[in-house]
Order: C-alpha cells, then sequence, then structure tokens
C-alpha cells in the first residue's frame, strides 16, 4: 500500500467516524476484523453506537470482554451488500436494532481494507421486513439461515432456470423428523460433500440450490444451515390441514410436514413465482413478485 493510499484510508474512515457521530444516526455497524484504532474513536459521540460484526468468534469474545458490542458473522467470502445483510440480521437476532433506527454501516471485502459505507432505515424495505419476519420465527432457527434462504427463493421464484418458471420447497430445521418422513426421488447432489461445503450460508452453495430447483422434490435443511438432501418427497399428509384455494400440491406438501414436525418449508410457486413460508401448517410470510425475468 502507498504512503497516498494509506493516507486516503485514513480519512476516509475519519470522515466515516464524524458523520456516525451526527445526532440522527443510532448505530455504526463496521463490519470487519480489523478493529478502529482506538486514537480514531477518542472523544468522538459514535463511540457510544458502535457494533463490531467480526468473523472471528474469540475476537468477538475479547471485544465483549471490554464491554464493547460485538457479534459474529459467516466467514464466507461475501459481496459488501450481503455482508451488511449479514450483520444486520445479525444485530437484529441480538435486538440491537429497532424499527425506524439509523444504521450507518461501514465495510469491505473480507480480508480488506473497509472501503465502503451504506446507510439504512431499519423496517423500510422489503429486505429488512423480510429480516424482522425471520428472526421472530424463534430461537430454534438460525436468523441468517433463515434470511438467506427466504433471498433466495425470491431470487428462484423471479429468475427461474434458464428463463423458464419454476417452482420448488426448501424445508428448515427438524430435520430428522423430516427426513423420517420423506424419501429419495432422485440421486442427493450433496451426498459425500463435508458439512462446511454444503452450508447455505455460502454464497457458491446457494447457487447450487437455485440450479438444482429444477429437481422434483424438496431442499431439506439443518437448522444450522448444512443441506442434507435435494429431491425429497414429502410424504407426510395431513387432512385437517387446509390451504388456500388455488395453492397446488407444493404448497400442500409444505402445510402438511410443517403441521407434523417443528419445520418451517418455503415455497416457490412455479405459476406466480411468490413465496410463501409456512409454519405449523399455515402461511405465516407471503411475498408477491413485481416483476419476473423472462
Amino acid at each position: 500500500m502507498t504512503e497516498s493510499s494509506s493516507r486516503f484510508e485514513r480519512e476516509f474512515l475519519k470522515a466515516a467516524l464524524s458523520l456516525a457521530s451526527q445526532g440522527e444516526v443510532d448505530h455504526l455497524l463496521y463490519i470487519a476484523d480489523e478493529l478502529i484504532p482506538p486514537q480514531d474513536l477518542r472523544g468522538r459521540k459514535c463511540r457510544k453506537k458502535l457494533i463490531y460484526a467480526v468473523t472471528l468468534e474469540p475476537l468477538a469474545n475479547e471485544l465483549l470482554a471490554k464491554k464493547e458490542r460485538a457479534i459474529v458473522i459467516p466467514a464466507y467470502d461475501y459481496a459488501r451488500t450481503e455482508r451488511v445483510k449479514m450483520a444486520v440480521v445479525s444485530a437484529l437476532a441480538q435486538g440491537a436494532f429497532k424499527e425506524n433506527d439509523l444504521v450507518l454501516c461501514l465495510t469491505g471485502r473480507i480480508g480488506r481494507e473497509v472501503d465502503t459505507i451504506m446507510q439504512m432505515r431499519i423496517g423500510s424495505s422489503l429486505d429488512d421486513r423480510v429480516a424482522i419476519e425471520g428472526v421472530k420465527l424463534g430461537d430454534e432457527f438460525n436468523s441468517q439461515v433463515v434470511d438467506a434462504l427466504i433471498q433466495l427463493a425470491l431470487q428462484v421464484g423471479q429468475e427461474g432456470f434458464e428463463g423458464h418458471p419454476i417452482g420448488t420447497i426448501i424445508v428448515i430445521g427438524d430435520h430428522n423428523a423430516v427426513m423420517e418422513k420423506s424419501r429419495q426421488l432422485t440421486i442427493n447432489p450433496f451426498q459425500g460433500l463435508s458439512e462446511a461445503e454444503r452450508n447455505v450460508l455460502d454464497p457458491k452453495i446457494r447457487e447450487a440450490i437455485k440450479n438444482f430447483s429444477v429437481l422434483d422434490g424438496a431442499f431439506v435443511i439443518r437448522e444450522d444451515g448444512v443441506v442434507l438432501a435435494a429431491g425429497r418427497y414429502l410424504s407426510a399428509t395431513d387432512d385437517s390441514v387446509r390451504i388456500p384455494l388455488g395453492l397446488g400440491a407444493r404448497h400442500a406438501a409444505a402445510a402438511s410436514i410443517t403441521a407434523g414436525t417443528k419445520a418451517l418449508a418455503l415455497v416457490v410457486s412455479q405459476t406466480s413465482g411468490a413465496v410463501r413460508l409456512f409454519k405449523e401448517g399455515s402461511i405465516v410470510l407471503e411475498l408477491h413478485q413485481t416483476a419476473r425475468r423472462t
């Protein structure tokens, strides 16, 4: 790094900290494993607003021991906007933010200098609403996993596969019961991979799920995001479950599997691209596409 670029980065950080010190800003979310130099925080009002989002749990514990606020995010090489989203979901899950808070986010690519600043008003966008709803689903579910899968389902519904609309089911949680109440329809493309290689928090795995959505059957995903199987036929049926008129076999299967287990189920409608989230046999979140790619 040249002296001029290093000087510019220092000035960039100082300008961001000055902005974060303004009264309108409620929180400063600093998403990096390199901490802010103490001398840069000395005397600044933003110090009390600061929340670190780091990929290293020991570093987070060290910060917490010093009475700093810190959260842990996955260490995958996310794009900058996705790093911000993961950090915001974690902070929401821990009660660090409330609706209408203004959050200033500083981030960069993993292992590099902070180079990006974003402002977010919590609850003002569809992504925020989805994240907030995901957090409310219960402590047994990883809110980052649920949020990532809802966003993935929206992409599948919008983009389809090679220009053709497709539908799919993604079942999350209570995996032992779900596997007992389902059977394999096709070869499981995730069999034989290590758990680290098949976690939905990895963008590469989410891309693979989009491609495998053309397979018949459902995806079964553990609470922590590990993909156990694709192409599962959900054999659980519950005649007492009622779904709205016009919804088909995928929605009926999702309603039944969540009525008979503690799992969640996401359904992408092949007809409309809409995404519906089922819990305990009922739809708890419904998201409709504004446009579909053709």
